[in-house]
């Protein structure tokens, strides 16, 4: 696995990203990315929902020697789309997710390697049912790089 260091980093990437969408016209911001999918808007909104969850839930259950519980996705993201549309403005919601992915990234960075690295359950699993590799903090991280990847890649092309 690399270095605890680099994966922080690496989560914290998409600041300077988001930190762009600022720029958006409204009609872009709250435009569905793809017949069906949510907005820019909404992305944003879920991407930061998540990363409160982390900071709320996940790291306090982890810490306390418990293992990870993930919520029930679609009524989760529900809550983050519902709040996207609720009248918050671009520049404040992009405020808020940077704000939280920077606590989230500095909380984590606070731990400590071991910490990080220390295996636990989710949703009751020990191992990723797709690679096989043990759970820990540092691995969800890694999955959460790679859904925001998934994501900005979307919005990316949304734009283009």
């Amino acid at each position: 696995m690399p270095d605890s260091k680099e994966i922080l980093e690496s989560f914290r990437c998409i600041i300077p990203w988001a930190s762009r969408l600022g720029e958006l016209d409204d009609s872009v911001w709250f435009k569905p990315i793809a017949e069906g999918k949510a907005s820019t808007a909404e992305i944003i909104s879920h991407l930061q929902n998540w990363d409160r969850y982390l900071i709320t839930n996940v790291i306090p259950s982890v810490l306390g020697g418990d293992g990870i519980v993930f919520p029930d996705f679609d009524p989760f993201n529900s809550v983050a789309y519902d709040y996207a549309k609720s009248g918050i403005g671009r520049n404040q919601l992009l405020e808020e997710f940077c704000a939280t992915r920077a606590e989230l990234c500095d909380l984590l960075a606070s731990i400590g390697d071991n910490a990080l690295r220390e295996p636990v359950t989710a949703n009751g699993f020990e191992l990723c049912p797709h690679t096989g590799t043990p759970y820990s903090l540092l691995y969800i991280i890694q999955e959460f790089i790679e859904h925001d990847q998934h994501h900005k890649v979307q919005i990316d092309k949304a734009l283009l």
